[in-house]
């Protein structure tokens, strides 16, 4: 925090202005000037008009003595009774306490009013930021030196706590994330009769006789204002019965207020107190022996006794309650402290820590006690509101550029149509960056396929081998046996040969494990990386994407490299009727479920679709009649610059230090493998600017890759508290705070909305062009789904189906999840290659 604010500190008879100069040059510094006020008796129960116009006159004054009537400055207003607070800046009194009685204030917001009061006066102004109650300055002001400090206790004139609640537990407050500080207004515990068992003759007889009967009942028993008032009716009973005084009264003793707090303090002194308790007593008209002053020592020992084990039981259950809400056995807190009560009384203090420690011994709970006032702390919360508003503005602005409008995101969907245009025809078919390339598959299943089939998955770390039993007829359905291999780095990096041979080793190990060695069997090979199809069963891999590196392998038949390490390897023999990509696997799978799926998504580690297209658009195959499955490999949308108007400075880092600079754009802006890197991008930002972390850049933070794309999924996790999100931070090595925690779901939150709405966007383009394809003014259409994103993050399914649905309103798209993975597909494409080439045969 830095900078100059005012304070004005109301709460009792006086009142303080205060100017507070902030610092944060490195030493941390806090200046402060003030001037105490009176208010007037007549003032305190005339009209709430006269009220705010003296406290506006004295801050006139005091601006006047400075000479900084000129200036605007921001001010906090510690404003302490109960009040039913709506904003930071609005607080509506809900009754007057500590002998206040002014008329019209009562049901009224505060501010409104000293701002009217301000506003009449007209030769000054200031910008009323923040009312807090002085429980809330006092914690804020101890909190500026210990940030541990999440109470604030006021034990004086009245009493009232503090402390910071979760923001999940507060009904009242919209939204679940962070912390909020409640203003207990704990004075009025006891109200509803649930300390009537333990109030006394005594507590009853002072409530009857004050302001307010029947309120405030739990601060009438622990109160500066009422502490000597109790000690004095105790004394006059005694005096009644004979106890005291040989039996004698006088009138001094007999009148309210004559025995003031103070005077409690003063005899329970340690030296001095008996020869004190004489002195007092002597000024009431007494004449009291050596007897009569050990008896009222006694009698003020025990009603501050019992005040400061009051306040520490009630106190403990707060505490607890934080403890509880943090979900651990042991709490380390502060309490920041202020009040004549707790800070005078020689032995308040002592026996209020005495009983919190002795209720609950497993916390580690320190008191601090507030030097300087609430009024500081009012500056404390003005100054917060000013920086969290300057830093909220901050990140707003950097993440501006990741919120796409409504007519950004028709723009990606018009763009996409134009670059699927390129990439189906023959001659603008070389530069375009989405390649639409044909697959081969024309057909979906029609349910009389059957067989035994192989089939093989790879498109990432792992990989699956499937053996694949589809029957048609009454018992039509598929049945699976499958086992995942995973892919070594050195393997995914090091020759092809050595790639070929690692997986014709796994399949190996697979027909051993299901028994058969010896049997030939007809196998689907689910590859998903961009290849150039010219037949059903012939794949040429264009590039490696998703970390894969293997040598010798681009421009060549993946097919082929199989076959020869399947004969290399002399063990068994295959027949590879089919290679497809993972979202034709995807698109087959689910079409075996639903007749009306020509469409596959996939959201994983990496993003792709393919569709069914109208043969006479496709312009790299012969023949005009049917359709055929046209694999987009849209991840390199963009690659050609036409996205570069929504790219961030985000985008083009993760993009520079990939393995691929320059390819495969747009799935860098929406797949699995990215989105870690994008928030850890923007984290690193906002570190640097001091929006996020104190400003302090962990080495964890700064290494490549340690945002997993599934802590983005985690942590977004609506059933998640901020507990669990900063658990998450800690084991990546970041120390975060509760506001930290808030900010790093924010940013996890805008990053894969948008990743879900920039998918959307390309859906959107892929659906309207098979409505328009077939001149439908409406379409009724499925989408095969899978990939970790999609089936794993809370909310990406969500936007990115609103986002089809707002883009493309002619069309019905429904989204079916791929249960099985896209091996299924491929063993369904080649039992389909099978019916259909058997039929031939016939």
């Amino acid at each position: 925090e830095d900078g100059d604010f005012l304070a004005l500190d109301l709460g009792g008879t006086n009142f303080r202005v205060l100017r507070v100069k902030v610092s944060d040059n490195g030493l941390r510094k806090v200046e402060m000037e003030n001037q105490i006020y009176a208010i007037p008796e007549e003032l305190m129960r005339g009209s709430g008009v006269q009220l705010f116009d003296h406290i506006a006159e004295c801050l006139a004054n005091f601006l006047d003595k400075l000479q900084i009537k000129d200036k605007k400055l921001p001010l906090g207003f510690t404003f302490s009774f109960p009040c039913h607070q709506t904003k930071l800046d609005e607080s509506i009194l809900v009754t007057w306490t500590k002998g206040f009685k002014c008329s019209s204030v009562e049901g009224r917001d505060v501010v409104s009013l000293l701002r009217r009061s301000i506003k009449k006066r007209g030769d000054f102004d200031i910008d009323i930021v923040a009312v807090v109650n002085d429980t809330v300055g006092t914690m804020m002001t101890c909190g500026y030196d210990d940030h541990n400090c999440e109470v604030g206790l006021i034990v004086g004139t009245g009493t009232n706590a503090c402390y910071m609640e979760e923001m999940r537990h507060i009904d009242l407050v919209e939204g679940d994330e962070g912390r909020m500080c409640i203003n207990m207004e704990w004075g009025a515990f006891g109200d509803d009769g649930v300390l009537n068992d333990i109030r006394t003759e005594f507590d009853r007889e002072i409530d009857m006789g004050s302001l307010n009967p029947g309120k405030q009942l739990f601060e009438k028993m622990i109160s500066g204002m009422y502490m000597g008032e109790l000690v004095r009716l105790i004394l006059v009973k005694m005096a009644k019965d004979g106890l005291l005084f040989g039996g004698r009264l006088t009138p001094d003793l007999l009148t309210t207020g004559h025995f003031e707090t103070r005077f409690v303090s003063a005899i329970e002194k340690e030296k001095e107190g008996l020869q004190k308790a004489h002195e007092i007593l002597s000024k009431l008209g007494l004449e009291p022996s050596h007897e009569d002053c050990v008896a009222t020592l006694r009698i003020c020992q025990i009603v501050s006794t019992r005040s400061a084990a009051l306040c520490g039981a009630t106190l403990a259950a707060v505490l607890r309650r934080i403890r509880d809400n943090k979900g651990g056995d042991r709490l380390r807190s502060t309490v920041g402290v202020d009040g004549s009560v707790y800070k005078k009384h020689p032995h308040f203090a002592r026996r209020l820590h005495k009983t919190v420690r002795k209720l609950l011994p497993d916390c580690e709970i320190r008191f601090i006690r507030s030097e300087d006032g609430s009024g500081k702390g009012a500056a404390m919360v003005t100054a917060v509101a000013y920086r969290l508003a300057a830093q909220h503005q901050a990140r707003q602005k950097i993440l501006e550029p990741l919120k796409l409008s409504h007519e950004q995101l028709l723009e990606v969907k018009e763009r996409m149509r134009i670059e699927m245009e390129k990439g189906l025809g023959k001659e603008t078919h070389a530069e375009a960056t989405v390649k639409m390339l044909p697959t081969y598959v024309c057909s979906t299943p029609d349910g009389t396929e059957k067989g035994d089939f192989l089939a093989l998955d790879l498109g990432g770390t792992n990989f699956r081998v499937l053996l694949v039993r589809v029957r048609n007829g009454m018992r039509r359905g598929v049945e699976m046996h499958n086992k995942i291999y995973s892919i070594p780095v050195e393997i995914m990096q090091g020759t092809g040969e050595e790639l070929f041979d690692h997986i014709v080793h796994c399949i190996s190990d697979f027909l051993e494990y299901m028994g058969m060695k010896g049997v030939s069997l007809p196998l689907g090979f689910t590859f998903s990386f961009p290849c150039q199809q010219n037949n059903l069963d012939e794949g040429i891999l264009l590039k490696w994407t998703k970390g894969f590196k293997a040598t010798g392998c681009e421009g060549e038949d993946v097919v082929g490299l199989l076959k020869e390490a399947i004969h290399r390897r002399e063990e068994f023999d295959l027949d590879v009727v089919a290679v497809v990509n993972d979202t034709v696997g995807t698109m087959m799978t689910c079409g075996y479920e639903d007749p009306y799926c020509e469409v596959g998504l996939i959201v994983g580690t990496g993003s792709n679709a393919c569709y069914m297209e109208e043969m006479r658009n496709v312009e790299l195959v012969e023949g005009d009649e049917g359709r055929m499955c046209v694999n987009m490999e849209w991840g390199a949308f963009g690659d050609s610059g036409c996205l570069d108007d929504i790219r961030t400075e985000f985008d083009v880092a993760v993009d520079e230090l990939s393995l691929n600079p320059g390819k495969q754009r747009y799935e860098k802006m929406i797949s699995g493998m990215y989105l870690g890197e994008i928030v850890r991008n923007i984290l690193m930002d906002f570190t640097k600017k001091g929006l996020l972390f104190r400003g302090r850049i962990s080495e964890r933070l700064k290494t490549r890759g340690i945002f997993e794309t599934k802590f983005l999924s985690q942590i977004e996790s609506d059933c998640l508290a901020l507990l669990q999100v900063r658990s998450i931070l800690q084991h990546l090595g970041l120390e975060s705070t509760c506001d930290d925690s808030i900010i790093v779901k924010e940013v996890c939150t805008v990053v894969a909305r948008r990743a879900a709405q920039l998918c959307g966007a390309g859906m959107a383009a892929v659906v309207d062009k098979i409505r328009e394809n077939r001149g439908l003014d409406f379409l009724k259409v499925t989408v095969g789904v899978d990939g970790t994103l999609y089936k794993l993050h809370p909310h990406f399914s969500t936007v990115l189906q609103e986002t089809v649905k707002e883009l493309s309103p002619k069309c019905e798209v429904t989204f079916l999840q791929s249960e099985d993975g896209s091996g299924k597909g491929a063993a369904l494409i080649t039992a389909v290659a099978c019916r259909i080439r058997e039929a031939g045969q016939r």
